[in-house]
C-alpha cells in the first residue's frame, strides 16, 4: 500500500453520506463535504473544492513531508473558503485524533502546543479542517532554538515581479560570495522566498542579525530599489528585504503549501535557473500542475548539510567593510 495515500472503495468518489474515505498507510481519513467550494475561479477559470485540496496534498505528500517533518506549524484555516473568515490556529485542538504529532513549545506566558505533520494522513486530516495553508517553523521540535534554516522574504511594493526577480538575483550573488548555498521558492502570493539551510547550531538572534546585515548591505547598495524599512510608509515603493521571519516562534509558508487566493496558487520551489523564465510568476502554479514541477525535485542540487554561520559572517563583515 502506497504511504503516499489512496483512495478506498469507490476510487475517491464521496460516499453517499457526503464523506470521501481515503486510505493513507495504515490509516483511513475522512474529508467532509468533498464538493464543498473553497477556491473561487482564478487565471484558469476553475474552481477548487475540498476534496480536490486534499487530492493535491497527498499526490505532494512525498515531495512535501521532508520539508515539515518534525517543525511546529501554524495552521491556516479557511472554514467557508477563501473568501470567508481566516484562522490562524497555533494550539493544536483536543478533538485532533492522538495520532496526530504534536510539539509544546515555550512562550512569553506559557506553552503553546503546536501540530507537527509527519505523515500523510495529518496532510489529509488537515485538509478536511479546510487547513489551506501551513506555515513552518525555522526549527524542528527537538532543538526549537535552534533554526536549521534562514529565510529572505523578497516582497514587492507593488506586483512587480521584474523588481523581485532583480533582487533574488542580487542577494542570490551575494549568499554565494559568503559561500553559503541557498535555495528559491515562489510564496504563491507576490513575491519570493529565498532559503538558506543552516547546521543548527546558531541562535534565532544570531541567525536573524546574519540575515539582517545580509539584506542591509543589499539596501545601501541599490537603495532607490531596495529597503529593510519595516514600516510602509518608509518603503517609499522599494521592494522589502524582510528577514523578520528569522525569529522565535516566527514561521513561514511551507513549500509546496496552497495559498488561501483564487486559483490555489502553490509556493513552489525552484532552481535558480528557472528565474530567467519569462512565464514565471508568484502565482505560476496552482493545485492543477504543481505536482509535475515538485516531479522535477528543484531543490536536489541543494546540499541537505546546513553550513555554519562562522565562516559566512567572516567573509560579510569583510564585504561589509
Amino acid at each position: 500500500m502506497s504511504d503516499s495515500g489512496r483512495p478506498v472503495g469507490d476510487g475517491g468518489r464521496s460516499a453517499g453520506d457526503g464523506v470521501r474515505r481515503l486510505r493513507a498507510g495504515r490509516r483511513t481519513v475522512e474529508v467532509h463535504r468533498p464538493d464543498k467550494v473553497l477556491f473561487p475561479a482564478g487565471a484558469d477559470g476553475r474552481e477548487y473544492t475540498k476534496g480536490d485540496l486534499a487530492a493535491y496534498y497527498r499526490s505532494v505528500a512525498a515531495f512535501m513531508l521532508p520539508q515539515l517533518r518534525g517543525r511546529p506549524l501554524m495552521l491556516e484555516r479557511h472554514p467557508d473558503g477563501v473568501d470567508g473568515p481566516r484562522f490562524m490556529q497555533k494550539n493544536t485542538p483536543e478533538h485532533y485524533p492522538e495520532w496526530i504529532t504534536r510539539v509544546e513549545v515555550a512562550k512569553e506566558d506559557g506553552t503553546v502546543l503546536h501540530t507537527v505533520c509527519d505523515d500523510v494522513a495529518t496532510l489529509l486530516y488537515l485538509a478536511d479542517q479546510a487547513c489551506i495553508t501551513l506555515h513552518r517553523w525555522p526549527a524542528r521540535g527537538g532543538r526549537v532554538d535552534r533554526p536549521d534554516l534562514m529565510i529572505f522574504d523578497l516582497d514587492p511594493s507593488g506586483d512587480d515581479f521584474q523588481a523581485v526577480r532583480e533582487a533574488a538575483r542580487q542577494l542570490g550573488e551575494l549568499l554565494d560570495e559568503v559561500r553559503l548555498p541557498s535555495a528559491l521558492m515562489t510564496t504563491g502570493s507576490r513575491g519570493l522566498h529565498v532559503v538558506v539551510p543552516l547546521n543548527g547550531r546558531h541562535g534565532f538572534d544570531e541567525v536573524r542579525a546574519f540575515a539582517r546585515d545580509a539584506a542591509d548591505l543589499l539596501a545601501a547598495e541599490h537603495p532607490d530599489r531596495l529597503t529593510t524599512a519595516a514600516r510602509k510608509k518608509d518603503r517609499g515603493g522599494r521592494l522589502y528585504l524582510d528577514v523578520q521571519r528569522n525569529g522565535y516562534a516566527q514561521t513561514a509558508v511551507a513549500p509546496f503549501t496552497v495559498r488561501a487566493r483564487p486559483g490555489a496558487p502553490v509556493a513552489m520551489p525552484l532552481t535558480w535557473a528557472q528565474l530567467d523564465d519569462p512565464g514565471l510568476g508568484p502565482r505560476r502554479w496552482t493545485i492543477a500542475d504543481a505536482v509535475e514541477q515538485a516531479r522535477t525535485e528543484p531543490w536536489s542540487g541543494v546540499s541537505t548539510r546546513g553550513r555554519a554561520l562562522g565562516p559566512a559572517r567572516r567573509r560579510l563583515d569583510a564585504l561589509r567593510g
